[in-house]
């Protein structure tokens, strides 16, 4: 298993001044502990350059910026029910810049907001709400045996059927 550990500025400074004094890379090395080939690098960049100090890592630059990403999260905030692409149109607008929605619900993932899918209910009218309550007034003296006679079924209208004994 190999461990990548980088040299930090102030020790490149070092090894690049040691082999200005005139010294060669194999004996630098030995001293500094550090393999041929990283001492031998460091000083052919330093030669192309004239820079000793490590280059940052690679990869696509980011479509926004920080302060970007800020006001995506603030706008999700101030309204939670917006969905991402809802986001990604309100940042078109405020900043003419094209974001997709995918990376709008990146940067509120890293803002710690997550996408929440709401329970799918049927809504309660005013007349639900009155029906449910005088059913309840209508059975809330029910005793255990009353209750042992009632059959409740999903289907829609129907609350519960009283199976009544043929006997």
């Amino acid at each position: 298993m190999c461990s990548r550990h980088h040299i930090d500025n102030f020790m490149r400074g070092r090894i690049i001044g040691k082999i200005e004094e005139g010294r060669k890379i194999t004996d630098v090395a030995r001293v500094f502990g550090i393999a041929h080939s990283v001492v031998s690098r460091l000083w052919k960049s330093f030669k192309t350059t004239g820079m000793c100090s490590r280059r940052h890592g690679g990869g696509r630059v980011r479509s926004t910026t920080p302060a970007e990403d800020r006001y995506i999260i603030l706008s999700a905030k101030r309204n939670r029910r917006t969905t991402a692409q809802q986001v990604a149109n309100q940042f078109l607008a405020a900043s003419g810049k094209q974001t997709s929605r995918k990376t709008v619900a990146r940067r509120l993932r890293g803002g710690g907001l997550y996408a929440r899918r709401p329970v799918v209910c049927v809504p309660l009218t005013r007349q639900h709400r009155t029906a449910r309550l005088q059913w309840c007034r209508e059975h809330h003296n029910w005793t255990e045996q009353d209750w042992a006679c009632v059959l409740f079924s999903d289907r829609v209208g129907s609350v519960c059927h009283r199976i009544v004994d043929a006997n």
